[in-house]
């Protein structure tokens, strides 16, 4: 730990944003390769109906994505403060609280997740043979809730304490695993195929989830498992920083769903699969943004924590340019091969051609992406559970229900697709106006330090 604390304390910013992110990057991209593959699989072996299932339940599975984040990010923010304090006791305590909210919550989200998926389905305005597969591919999906929540916050845990390369190696096990098994598991089960891929992804999840906890038991030098109970004095952290990520990902099923509903409602069919595929690039491309935003929360953790708070603001910006870089190297191909790009969910070529214009609006100004998760990452980091819970709101509910139901009103099925770019723009200028009060606030604290 000593050592993981001095570079994090030391280390010139570029070399460790290249240091903490590529394995942070790579792991997260291999996170959204599970879902992702489903689609593709799905799309490619069973049809394009299969591929829209896929499509649909995705977001309704950020409810599990939705309690490991609350329970990952609010532990890790919390374990690089108190390594950056060189605060032990506290450290002590983060893997068994860990453990027993992972359980209670994933047996709730098991059961209604199972019990009422065709009502949540529905709400997304799937029907049909797209409502039936979605509807069997999801509740196979939520059986495996305990395994991938403590897999993935359990994984946060690891890079809140800068370990990104491990972290980043587990993840790749259960994602190589799931692209394996996969085609073997659609083709083996037949008509039951949309089974078979969410099987073949719940498999993956559970050796994830097995690896991790022998790391925690037996190999870990620092976080381990002490206690196996709920520690009451951090929950009220572990809630208001983890309340905002999880925010993020709850608005995202509340966004993507009624994206889903107004695609259906304004467009048919056609435009109800486009939309999915649009959708599942979209997360796809943004999951490496997240990576990235994993390797700068400990360092913004542990620096704040030992009140550097000039290298806080440093790193800050470094990680900012560097995300927005990365979110250009996604966006320029996407808006030179739109077509080539969506042809990999969707076989159907005259499908393909009917929404490449919208496509290219849709991705418009997804170079604002990177500043986006920096933002809300930098405020997670530092315990400004308000700022970060006022950025999401803001991009996926205050400000998205209101476009998303208005635009296609007026303009029609052009209008869901015109809402993502006039959000992120107006989100934006938010952001600036945010960081900048805030960075004024350091530099108040970095003068009262040196008086002292």
């Amino acid at each position: 730990m000593n050592k993981n604390r001095e570079e994090l304390l030391q280390k010139d910013p570029k070399e460790l944003m290249i240091k903490l992110c590529t394995p942070a990057i790579i792991g997260m991209v291999v996170i959204g390769l599970y879902s992702f593959m489903d689609g593709v699989f799905a799309g490619q072996l069973i049809g394009k109906n299969a591929m829209a299932a896929v499509a649909v339940a995705y977001p309704i599975t950020f409810l599990n994505s939705a309690i490991a984040t609350l329970i990952g990010i609010g532990s890790s923010s919390i374990l690089s403060r108190a390594i950056g304090k060189n605060d032990q006791e506290t450290i002590n305590k983060i893997m068994g609280n860990l453990l027993c909210l992972v359980l209670i919550f994933s047996t709730i989200i098991t059961v209604l997740g199972i019990v009422f998926a065709r009502e949540i389905l529905m709400i997304t305005g799937a029907e049909g043979e797209i409502l039936e597969l979605a509807v069997r591919y999801l509740r196979v999906i939520f059986i495996g809730s305990i395994f991938v929540n403590f897999a993935q916050s359990a994984n946060m845990v690891m890079r809140g304490e800068g370990i990104m390369k491990k972290a980043m190696t587990f993840m790749m096990i259960g994602a190589i695993l799931n692209i394996i098994l996969d085609p073997i598991f659609i083709l083996a089960f037949g008509e039951y195929g949309i089974e078979g891929a969410a099987i073949a992804t719940i498999i993956a999840q559970i050796t994830q989830a097995i690896i991790t906890m022998f790391y925690f038991v037996k190999k870990s030098k620092n976080v381990r498992f002490h206690k196996v109970k709920i520690e009451k004095t951090l929950l009220p952290e572990i809630f208001s920083v983890g309340l905002s990520a999880m925010m993020m990902q709850v608005m995202s099923m509340i966004q993507q769903t009624l994206m889903y509903r107004m695609a259906s409602k304004y467009g048919g069919s056609n435009q109800l699969i486009l939309i999915g595929a649009a959708l599942r690039i979209q997360a796809l491309s943004f999951i490496p943004l997240w990576g990235m935003s994993q390797g700068l929360q400990p360092v913004v953790g542990t620096n704040y924590g030992a009140k550097l708070f000039t290298r806080v603001k440093k790193c800050t910006n470094t990680f900012i340019i560097g995300s927005t870089v990365l979110a250009c190297l996604f966006w320029i191909p996407i808006e030179i091969f739109p077509n080539q790009v969506l042809s990999l969910l969707i076989t159907d070529s005259s499908v393909v051609n009917e929404g490449i214009s919208n496509f290219r609006i849709m991705y418009s100004a997804f170079p604002l992406m990177g500043i986006f998760i920096m933002a809300v990452t930098f405020f997670q980091s530092i315990g400004n559970a308000k700022n970060a819970g006022i950025i999401v709101s803001l991009r996926q509910l205050l400000l998205f229900v209101p476009a998303v139901i208005i635009l296609p009103a007026f303009i029609g099925i052009n209008g869901v697709w015109f809402v993502n770019p006039l959000i992120d723009v107006m989100v934006f200028i938010v952001i600036f106006v945010l960081i900048k009060k805030e960075y004024k606030k350091m530099e108040e604290l970095t003068l009262i330090n040196k008086a002292l």
